[in-house]
């Protein structure tokens, strides 16, 4: 296989002719017979398209199959109108949650947030494009796709209270507990495909990051073992523009983040991040893929963080109103309300009755992130080790110790005569 220098360049024959042996050899089985089924060269199927795809436009229309951005081998159905239907509830609901523990944090019922207000498109397609077998390994940003994966919402958002654990049960939902430190889930996400490989069993494994984590080293460490292994993984880059207060154009000068996929052996994609219409079609198939045993992909998704990185960040230090200003026009919710209602999916009893399912969440949220939480300080050791260390016998017997002449001296106090 090579790789041409002008690969961006207009005129160099995408899908003109089928590979030959000598191209797809450096593919593994299943991966080669999917770019002969595809009819193009290796190198095509590797390489994301020209251009993002993108399916619907920023004024809710659906764009004429030629200006979508596919190109042979990169070309994507509809999905179902019961999927986008259900996406568009789901990004209702995330909207209303984002916006509702933004609140929770200003009255001090959270301890932080990383809101995710105008990506909720890639959460959701992230989340349903995975059938029930297959596991999702999240970011701290990725509580909505949490959610939308089935997790209680109180559950999601237990670790942003401050609590000393994640929330909810991942084997019960095959969710990964959502990881503080930088992309060290690529890591856990790549194990649990290769045990299941190992094993025979039917799952994909779907890997979320932020374009600050493709520059470090366990992002290359996971795609290259992932790659090597052969694994049903795939990457699902969430570019939102910023590593915190770090522009792209500070990590990285490649031709996009989807194109590192090559150096790797695997295929990359772009996406409009806000067309959950193209999201849908795009991870579908690459969900599809790899089930098939075409191995690892890597799916960058073009979207913005239109909110601070967290509640403890000044966004305006690095960066200007207007740039923000040009991606409100882009909100993925209003452009999916206006593909629905102008394709006669969606009216105002439907949109109501979402709406109200989004404020039923909300008070939930506002509701048990209120309760006050029964702390037993003994939690520090009983979850350590499954056989706690002599070192930790010993410090929780001092713990209930100093606990229990505490409990003495204040039932005395109350008992002293006045």
């Amino acid at each position: 296989m090579t790789i041409s220098a002008d690969h961006t360049a207009p005129g160099r024959g995408r899908g003109q002719h089928a590979p030959g042996q000598a191209e797809d050899k450096y593919l593994a089985g299943a991966a080669a017979a999917a770019v002969r089924k595809f009819g193009i060269t290796a190198e095509d199927y590797m390489l994301p398209a020209r251009h993002p795809i993108q399916m619907v436009d920023q004024g809710g229309n659906l764009k004429h199959h030629s200006e979508q951005g596919a190109e042979p081998g990169h070309e994507y159905p509809l999905p179902g109108d019961d999927e986008l239907i259900n996406a568009y509830e789901q990004l209702v609901v995330g909207r209303r949650v984002n916006d509702q523990n933004s609140a929770l944090v200003r009255q001090g019922r959270m301890a932080v947030y990383p809101s995710s207000h105008g990506q909720e498109a890639c959460q959701v397609a992230a989340a349903l494009c995975l059938a029930e077998c297959d596991w999702m390994f999240p970011t701290y940003r990725d509580a909505v796709a949490v959610m939308a994966r089935g997790v209680d919402p109180i559950g999601a958002m237990t670790i942003f209270r401050g609590d000393w654990h994640g929330g909810y049960d991942p084997l019960e939902h095959k969710v990964g507990i959502q990881c503080t430190p930088l992309t060290t889930q690529l890591l856990h996400a790549v194990g649990v495909a290769h045990a299941a490989k190992l094993r025979g069993e039917d799952t994909v494994v779907l890997a979320m990051c932020g374009d600050g984590a493709t520059s470090e080293g366990d992002f290359h460490e996971a795609l290259n073992f992932a790659a090597v292994f052969h694994l049903p993984v795939i990457f699902f880059v969430q570019n939102n523009q910023y590593a915190i207060s770090v522009p792209l154009a500070h990590q990285s000068v490649a031709p996009s983040l989807a194109h590192k996929a090559v150096g790797y052996g695997m295929a990359g994609e772009r996406v409009d991040g806000n067309d959950v219409v193209a999201l849908l079609a795009v991870l579908d198939r690459a969900v599809k893929l790899a089930r098939e045993g075409s191995g690892p992909l890597l799916v960058e998704a073009h979207t913005y963080r239109m909110q601070a990185h967290t509640n403890a960040d000044d966004a305006s230090r690095y960066r200007q109103d207007t740039e923000v200003a040009q991606w409100v026009a882009r909100d993925p919710l209003t452009r999916m309300k206006r593909y629905l209602t102008d394709r006669g999916l969606l009216d105002d009893d439907g949109d109501a009755r979402i709406a109200e399912k989004a404020e039923a969440v909300a008070t939930q949220l506002r509701t048990g992130l209120g309760e006050e939480v029964r702390v037993d300080p003994q939690d520090l050791f009983k979850y350590v080790f499954s056989n706690p260390t002599p070192q930790l016998k010993e410090q929780s017997a001092l713990l209930a110790d100093e606990l229990a002449r505490d409990a003495a001296g204040a039932s005395s106090e109350t008992e002293a005569p006045k």
